[in-house]
């Protein structure tokens, strides 16, 4: 169930400032042994075998703290984090999210707040920052991610091709 107006705000975001929008990095976060919250992980993956120009995709796991000094080595103008989120919506559901709002929403089964890490991240590059949940159905220890996510990472592979392609 993608927004459907994931495209269309990400390609807002990204033209905001079109010659910064070719130093991009989207950091997929989640763990591969609990089902859903592995969407994250999925979408850098496949992102990156697109080799955008100018965009690096990062899988950052459970401790995506781990890859905050390649970040700052790449200095992105835009960060875009995907995570498993429990937003209260419908399984498979794809948002993006205001930074603010990120203080009340469980985010994946990472340890550090992604508050912590977004802003820090911001702090260290003076990048923009897109935040993207994708609404888990099961966070099951060593299950099948659920058909509503997979179609999820899908969809948002597909919109981020569109929006990161030259």
């Amino acid at each position: 169930m993608l927004n459907q107006h994931l495209a269309p705000a990400l390609t807002k975001a990204l033209s905001l400032r079109p010659e910064e929008a070719r130093r991009v990095v989207l950091l997929g976060i989640g763990s591969e042994l609990r089902s859903d919250d592995a969407a994250g992980i999925l979408v850098a993956r496949r992102v990156e075998a697109l080799r955008l120009p100018g965009v690096t995709a990062l899988a950052g796991g459970a401790a995506p703290e781990n890859l905050t000094g390649e970040i700052r080595r790449l200095s992105p103008s835009l960060l875009i984090i995907v995570d498993a989120a429990d937003m209260t919506l419908p399984a498979g559901s794809v948002r993006l999210l205001d930074p603010g709002e990120i203080g009340g929403m469980s985010f994946s089964t990472h340890t550090l707040p992604l508050t912590v890490l977004a802003s820090y991240l911001q702090t260290e590059t003076g990048c923009s920052l897109l935040i993207l949940g994708i609404q888990p159905k099961s966070l099951e220890f060593d299950g099948a991610m659920s058909a509503e996510a997979a179609q999820a990472v899908e969809e948002t592979v597909q919109a981020f091709a569109r929006c990161l392609s030259p």
